[in-house]
């Protein structure tokens, strides 16, 4: 007997799903993998696209070339879920299953945040990350914010990052004493679960003139006067704004009637959803993780081996452990990494850093191919 699985979204939960159930299973699964854009895009190559390190053509992972067994990938676009049916209708048709994932991530809403789109920046997209590229070369002097504009977002890292990626940038064309960069985050630390990481990040904040303004978010900007308003009441002049926009799950999820308080609520350890068979992954739902791709592909992991165990007959194991662990970039070529852990003590994550080294860099180097080729069919060539 063969059992149809549904997954709605290609990113980091979608692909490593798919991926270990064809792997596991071969022919006693038939998935069907949908998303509306062409191409895979790993978060942290849109830094490299927007100080000009790499061409957005060279980090696109085109869903042309995906050839993985037993799932064939649809380029559609979702219009409707059932849950309690598990039907999904598209652009392109209309499918049943067994068993339905939705992975569809966060979207991006500059509207909420008025002037965002008329006077700043935003660098979590390839075509935000490419204006962004076509703007600093004009940018010579002045005040810089990278600012945060609401929670939850992806990539807690991603703001500090780019301040580090900025300053390097300006130093190497000698134009750092011009430029002002402060970093506007609605927490108290950069990186609240690990301390370690937090002071890493403040220390090298400080030897690098870069300032930190903790506990407040962006909530408006004045295209006339070029001042960003604080959710404290202040404000900020700015010359560049690059701004982290405020996310919400895609139109057709708020639709489906799934989300409780803006996401969609699942068990933790397994994904699954108050509807039967219907499991969410990754940056849709409120799991309690960040909203982080190694975070969405841990857990996808976790619910593949479930799903393996239920349609083998087998005793399921544990489930997903609230684990993840990413790469920070500090500038000069440094990289650190970071790992947290959300689920051993509720309310309470813990995380530990590792001060940046070659090694580190060596494993963000080989982290997207290792994922190109198990995603996409390529292992072993």
């Amino acid at each position: 007997m063969t059992t149809s699985v549904l997954v709605l979204g290609a990113g980091f939960g979608g692909l490593e799903l798919s991926s270990r159930l064809s792997a596991e299973l071969g022919d006693q699964v038939d998935i069907t993998l949908i998303d509306r854009a062409d191409a895979f895009v790993f978060g942290f190559s849109k830094l490299d696209v927007m100080f000009g390190k790499r061409a957005p053509e060279v980090v696109r992972l085109r869903y042309d070339d995906y050839a993985t067994p037993h799932v064939r990938f649809r380029r559609e676009t979702v219009t409707s879920i059932d849950p309690d049916k598990r039907r999904v209708v598209t652009d392109g048709g209309e499918y049943e299953a067994d068993i339905l994932v939705v992975a569809l991530g966060a979207e991006y809403d500059l509207a909420a945040t008025p002037g965002l789109a008329e006077a700043g920046n935003e660098f979590y997209t390839v075509a935000g990350a490419e204006a962004v590229r076509d703007v600093l070369p004009g940018f010579t002097s002045g005040r810089a914010i990278i600012g945060v504009c609401g929670t939850p977002f992806k990539c807690p890292p991603a703001p500090s990052e780019a301040a580090f990626l900025l300053d390097e940038y300006l130093r190497e064309r000698g134009l750092r004493d011009a430029v002002t960069i402060q970093v506007v985050i609605p927490f108290g630390r950069p990186v609240p679960p690990s301390p370690e990481t937090s002071d890493a990040i403040l220390a090298r904040f400080a030897e690098r003139g870069i300032e930190f303004i903790p506990d407040r978010k962006v909530v408006a900007l004045d295209p006339d006067t070029h001042e960003a308003l604080l959710s404290d009441g202040s404000f900020l002049p700015f010359d560049l704004f690059l701004g982290i926009p405020v996310h919400r799950v895609p139109d057709v999820v708020s639709a489906s009637g799934m989300t409780q308080n803006g996401w969609i609520p699942v068990e933790p350890a397994s994904g699954a959803t108050r509807y039967l068979g219907v499991y969410a992954l990754g940056d849709v739902t409120s799991v309690g993780t960040p909203k982080a791709g190694v975070f969405a592909e841990r857990a996808a992991r976790a619910l593949a081996d479930q799903l393996i165990a239920q349609i083998r007959g087998e005793a399921e194991p544990p489930g997903y452990d609230g684990t993840g662990a990413c790469f920070m970039e500090f500038g000069n070529r440094e990289v650190a990494g970071i790992a947290v852990d959300f689920f051993s003590t509720p309310g309470h994550p813990t995380g530990t850093f590792t001060e940046p080294s070659a090694e580190t860099a060596a494993a963000k180097a080989s982290f997207a191919p290792e994922r190109h080729a198990r995603w996409f069919g390529l292992a072993g060539e």
